[in-house]
């Protein structure tokens, strides 16, 4: 089963990389994202890109500019997420086989990101938004154009997020802060898993 949720393991190291990763696979997560600011993100990419990738979409997030793109796409990543609405951003990754998952806050950057192509939105900041502000941006959407809130959005409160039309979830510190061992991860990640099983399937 796939479930709607990308782990964001900002800050992870190469030399951890692969246990971390699958911990977080053997807990039912198969999205991870490797955010640009942490070390040695390239490596890391490429290290899940070569061990994981039949298995699981991998790739980067904080993608900021088209460099970081073609470098991510020649790691092996297959993911491009980014904190912000960048047109070329997304039309590239697009372009290049690659799922985009820029992040917007206003209808207006929602459907400035959706002409450009993205696969999907990624709400952000989610807690400055809320499900509230969530449901006011969905009633304009597209029905079929996927959400993920990230940012505000956990086990406590999942439900309410998909019922104010959230797809699916960004989790970062609450599955992965820098220097947690791999058990400690999949303690963390099967929690998120449970909780998310609980509320949305």
């Amino acid at each position: 089963m796939t479930r709607s949720i990308i782990a964001i393991i900002r800050g992870v190291t190469p030399e951890e990389v692969e246990a971390v990763a699958a911990a977080v696979l053997e807990s039912g997560i198969d999205k991870i994202e490797v955010p640009m600011n942490s070390p040695d993100p390239l490596k890391s990419i490429g290290i899940l890109a070569k061990t994981f990738g039949d298995k699981a979409l991998v790739g980067a997030g904080t993608v900021l500019n088209l460099a970081q793109v073609d470098a991510v796409k020649s790691a092996g990543g297959q993911l491009i997420v980014s904190p912000n609405c960048d047109p070329e951003v997304i039309a590239h990754s697009v372009a290049q086989g690659m799922e985009s998952w820029p992040g917007v806050f206003t209808p207006t950057e929602a459907f400035a990101a959706l002409k450009a192509g993205a696969t999907g939105l990624k709400l952000f900041p989610g807690n400055m938004a809320g499900p509230d502000g969530l449901k006011a941006v969905r009633a304009v959407l597209p029905k079929d154009c996927q959400v993920y809130a990230v940012g505000g959005a956990g086990p406590e409160n999942f439900k309410e997020w998909a019922d104010a039309g959230a797809n699916g979830f960004g989790i970062g510190s609450a599955i992965y802060k820098s220097g947690m061992t791999a058990a400690e991860v999949r303690s963390k990640a099967e929690a998120i898993v449970a909780a998310y099983d609980e509320a949305l399937v």
